[in-house]
């Protein structure tokens, strides 16, 4: 998995690399089993995938689809009990980074 400084060392070293508009549409959400796809779950967390983790959560939701706002602490302190970051905001930016690598065929 590409992230972080190595996904930047790998976009330097490709001369090309599309332009963002011509991978995505800015107007429209990633969705989040895009995000958390179930190779980075698995490779990252103690479950297969996104929706066996947010199952799992301290939210009320059976599966990504359901899930809505988890307070942060809550969520924080499970994101480090059960996955390979400290919290919610390095799990997410390592999600991004693995998806923007994945999307620019960088890994």
């Amino acid at each position: 998995m590409v992230t972080g400084a190595d996904l930047d060392a790998a976009a330097e070293s490709r001369d090309d690399l599309p332009d963002a508009d011509e991978v995505y549409d800015r107007e429209e959400p990633i969705p989040l089993s895009a995000l958390f796809d179930d190779a980075f779950v698995a490779e990252h967390s103690s479950f297969e995938t996104f929706d066996e983790l947010v199952a799992a959560s301290p939210s009320d939701a059976d599966g990504a689809a359901e899930l809505g706002e988890v307070p942060s602490g809550l969520w924080d302190e499970f994101v480090a009990e059960h996955t390979d970051f400290a919290d919610e905001e390095a799990f997410v930016m390592a999600a991004r980074d693995n998806w923007v690598a994945k999307t620019l065929d960088l890994d």
